[in-house]
């Protein structure tokens, strides 16, 4: 509806036609105007507002000022206020009452009206619920507590944070409550209707509070994200390694294939920075100052695509450890993701129960492997050509073609090869698989050799896929300062100028490697799909507290 749908009543505002106003068509227009029109409110600092958040600020001010709304947190004689759970752990085991006082606050959830003078409420905080019971009779100074509660009762609403003091109290029902002994007082009142729940899928994107406030899985995810993180580190740090962290900044950003987002550095002579698409060069730089096993769990950031399963702003876990080889990255990965289902197995129930655990999955180990050149051949009953020749990308779109397979943009060695197990390997790792053996073109930072079985130039690497998505990257790293310049050089190759970005070979990291780098074995993970595995979801933006970057970036626009 529109203003000009009701151009009828514009005389009715009129004051050259006053005489001629109908009082009924009068108010109707007013109400319509205060209805769908924004308001700026007469108090200083409000905002602009609705007529429903006007409703709201005129019930708060029956009470009192608006500005009496959200006072420092009262200090009591007997304490400061008790966290839910410290009230359900001191005082479980209650059998009717004590004469103890406490004092308590929370997020009202619920608000029940038994008579004039008996009311309950249940609040919320840090996922636990508690019930108050405010029976007037029973609160301090009662004369003058009535008119007081009065007002309260009229204003508090779903949503409200309120403070309250009183004693703890078992109800005939068994169930442990907390008797108000003074009127409760709002210190951060709701100014917006809280609905039980939003079927609206957009507006839980725009609003993730919202989406917090009205659903149970947001606080499980966070909760189950936690405790990933708290598993691996704890894994690691008594396996002997140092967290360690590295800088977000760098000059070229290297450590994986992508592209980076960048900017300047006013303070550094408008020097162009990047933001690190990973961790793994300043790692290694560690490694060879002298560290012996070290890890470090933080943000990498990759300026391309959002889809279900990728985010330019991605939290990883990356390892490195002198003298570990392969076989010894594979156990321990192995070791580490048993444990880790282990642990959100023995908790899921408690902390998470909204989380379905994930369909199909046996984390039985050994886990299968399969090797990435036999495998595909195998399934396309082809051999792939010799994978270092000149004529390498092109003898693979011939095999495309004659497959009937879409060949990929700009189809470089990396992407024919990778395109080539996402048709031929990925589909049949259901369960915890190894894919072993990659092409040298794929793995640059790896140390690499003649494969004996097909006679290929192959990377000492595997890499982890759990329901067709890959969770781990384990490699031996390349330590040899010339062998790292041509694997360097190589990739240079495999791309254009633009998709390079400008990028020049990282001659600082080669020149660290020059300094003596000991055999070493690297390890990486995305921590984002590790909670998308245990949680059983699908796409990465169901696992982010905010989405992903075009959420981000909607929940900024919004109005």
């Amino acid at each position: 509806m529109s203003k000009s749908t009701l151009h009828f009543l514009r005389p009715y505002l009129n004051r050259g036609i006053q005489s001629a106003v109908k009082p009924d068509l009068a108010r109707a227009y007013c109400a319509f105007q205060r209805r769908f029109a924004q308001t700026i409110a007469a108090d200083a600092y409000t905002g602009r507002h609705d007529v429903e958040k006007q409703k709201r600020f005129e019930q708060l001010r029956r009470m009192k000022p608006l500005g009496e709304y959200h006072p420092r947190l009262a200090h009591h004689a007997n304490g400061e206020h008790m966290s839910l759970k410290e009230f359900y752990t001191q005082y479980e085991e209650l059998p009717d009452s004590v004469s103890d006082r406490v004092s308590v606050f929370g997020r009202v959830r619920s608000v029940r009206m038994l008579g004039s003078k008996l009311m309950f409420l249940d609040i919320e905080r840090d996922s636990q619920r508690l019930q108050i019971m405010i029976e007037v009779k029973k609160l301090d100074n009662y004369d003058a507590a009535l008119e007081t509660f009065k007002a309260f009762k009229k204003v508090v609403s779903r949503g409200d944070w309120v403070s309250f003091h009183g004693q703890p109290i078992r109800t005939s029902t068994g169930q442990l409550s907390l008797l108000a002994l003074q009127v409760p007082d709002i210190v951060a009142p709701c100014l917006h209707h809280l609905p039980e729940k939003v079927q609206s899928a957009e507006t839980l994107a725009r609003n993730p509070h919202v989406h917090q406030l009205t659903n149970q899985e947001p606080g499980d995810i966070l909760r189950l994200r936690a405790l990933i993180y708290d598993s691996i580190r704890q894994s690691l740090i008594q396996s002997g390694f140092l967290e360690v962290e590295t800088p977000i900044f760098d000059v070229n950003a290297g450590g994986a294939i992508a592209r980076p987002f960048q900017t300047i550095a006013n303070e550094l002579s408008n020097t162009p920075v990047r933001l690190r698409i990973a961790p793994e060069l300043n790692l290694k730089r560690l490694i060879v100052g002298g560290q012996d096993k070290i890890f470090e769990i933080g943000r990498a950031f990759r300026n391309e695509g959002v889809d279900n399963t990728h985010n330019p702003e991605f939290s990883t876990c990356e390892f490195y450890e002198v003298g570990a080889t392969l076989p010894s990255l594979i156990d321990r990965t192995e070791k580490l993701v048993c444990g880790l289902n282990s642990a959100v197995e023995m908790l899921r129930s408690t902390y998470f129960p909204s989380l379905e655990k994930p369909e199909g999955v046996d984390f039985k180990t050994p886990f299968a492997q399969l090797p990435f050149i036999p495998t595909i051949e195998k399934a396309c009953g082809r051999t792939l050509p010799d994978l270092t020749s000149s004529t390498a990308d092109q003898d693979l779109i011939a095999m495309f073609n004659e497959l009937s397979i879409v060949v990929p943009p700009n189809p470089t060695l990396p992407r024919l090869l990778d395109t080539l197990a996402e048709q031929y390997i990925e589909p049949f790792c259901i369960k915890p698989t190894f894919i072993t053996h990659h092409p040298e073109a794929l793995s640059p930072l790896s140390k690499s050799y003649v494969c004996p079985t097909t006679n290929q130039r192959i990377a000492s690497r595997v890499e982890l896929f759990i329901n067709s998505r890959e969770y781990v990257n384990a490699y031996e790293e390349e330590n040899s300062p010339f062998e790292q310049r041509r694997k360097f050089m190589q990739q240079l190759d495999f791309h254009s100028e633009i998709e390079q970005g400008g990028r020049e070979l990282d001659e600082s990291y080669l020149e660290v490697l020059e300094w003596g780098m000991p055999p070493t074995g690297g390890w990486g993970c995305g921590l984002d799909r590790l909670v998308m595995l245990f949680a059983n979801k699908k796409r990465i933006a169901d696992v982010l507290p905010f989405g992903t970057l075009r959420n981000v970036v909607s929940i900024a626009k919004n109005k």
